[in-house]
């Protein structure tokens, strides 16, 4: 009997054992589902309103859904994706830099003046082009300049010479390969855009002082237009002699150069040569806030890839082509050490 007792109370310690055991496995699995994710109430993102802002909103509310996804994949469950529009850039800018907003799609002009309180992650992709060189007699050569299927996360600005007499005299110097003086740019009438404007003034600013250790200011015959429009219609028409504008702006003004800029007889590929070339102007910014309380560097990589993903989607690109974005590549600070020379430059200007 004394045996049989004691192998019962074996089986049951046994029993009790094995229960404890699978218990604390299951307690172990459940830790370790916890430890695999992260829950995150909220994450915040602020848009710059280069657009109306009703039509930002309208526009991004898929991004919610699509980010939602991606970042749950990456590990990380979000209750709520708020959007919001800042009431200028320099809102924006501070949201990040105070914390109250987690991640904002700024321009590179924004970033650098906020990198105290922003960090850079991604950088815009839109299509290049099939020029690319720093020396303009290299697009003059390889004319007509042409959209390209390769992404690029920067563009150049370009300095245009017309069809005036002043204006062809400097491409013929640069097509052989001589370079230009200051004094050969101050002889001539140039167009610009406003002053905030990167690739009608401030990188052209940028590359005078770079190159002549003069700017904009110093030139003796400046006209400001309103538009690159109209000053494509001045150039044609031989009113100017040079302007400043965006790499692919003759692509966009091609048709008007012959219907209404009065030169039916030529195309704009003839009638005009690149003089100088500025330097690389980066793309937008995704950039993340230094102070936000849920920012990390694994939620950081975790945007990056799921940014990557939403841009390489048809459904991302519907959404982030408001803003003329085609995808994301991963960013570095130093991307935008030009843009915070050309805002240098350009703070001395108005100080002066």
């Amino acid at each position: 009997m004394k045996k049989i007792f004691t192998a019962m109370l074996v089986l049951l310690l046994s029993i009790s054992l094995v229960a404890c055991n699978s218990d604390k496995n299951k307690s172990d699995s459940n830790s370790s589902n916890d430890a695999s994710g992260k829950k995150l109430d909220k994450i915040s993102i602020a848009f710059v309103p280069s657009r109306d802002p009703d039509e930002i909103i309208t526009a991004t509310e898929p991004l919610k859904d699509l980010l939602k996804t991606e970042l749950k994949d990456l590990g990380y469950d979000v209750g709520e994706v708020d959007i919001t529009v800042g009431t200028n850039y320099e809102a924006v800018g501070e949201a990040l830099s105070a914390g109250t907003t987690d991640i904002g799609l700024i321009p590179g002009g924004t970033y650098v003046l906020y990198d105290d309180g922003a960090e850079v992650i991604l950088t815009a992709t839109r299509a290049g082009l099939s020029n690319d060189s720093e020396n303009p007699a290299d697009w003059n050569k390889n004319k007509p300049t042409e959209k390209s299927d390769k992404q690029a996360n920067s563009y150049r600005a370009l300095l245009i010479a017309g069809p005036s007499e002043k204006g062809r005299a400097l491409a013929e110097k640069v097509n052989n390969g001589e370079e230009l003086t200051f004094e050969d740019l101050d002889n001539v009438n140039w167009n610009v855009m406003s002053t905030s404007s990167p690739a009608g003034y401030i990188y052209p600013a940028l590359w005078l002082d770079e190159n002549y250790g003069k700017t904009i200011t110093d030139l003796s015959k400046v006209v400001q237009a309103d538009s690159y429009g109209s000053a494509f219609a001045r150039l044609a028409q031989g009113q100017t002699d040079v302007l400043v504008t965006y790499a692919d702006a003759r692509i966009d003004f091609a048709d008007k150069w012959t219907s209404e800029f009065g030169r039916s007889a030529t195309t704009i590929w003839d009638d005009t040569d690149v003089i100088g070339v500025m330097p690389a102007i980066y793309n937008d910014t995704i950039s993340v806030s230094k102070n936000s309380d849920i920012m990390d560097d694994g939620l950081k990589e975790a945007l990056q890839k799921a940014f990557i993903n939403i841009g390489n989607s048809e459904k991302g690109k519907e959404v982030i082509a408001i803003y003329s974005h085609d995808g994301y590549q991963i960013a570095k600070d130093s991307d935008y050490d030009n843009e915070r020379k050309a805002q240098k430059l350009v703070q001395e200007l108005s100080s002066n």
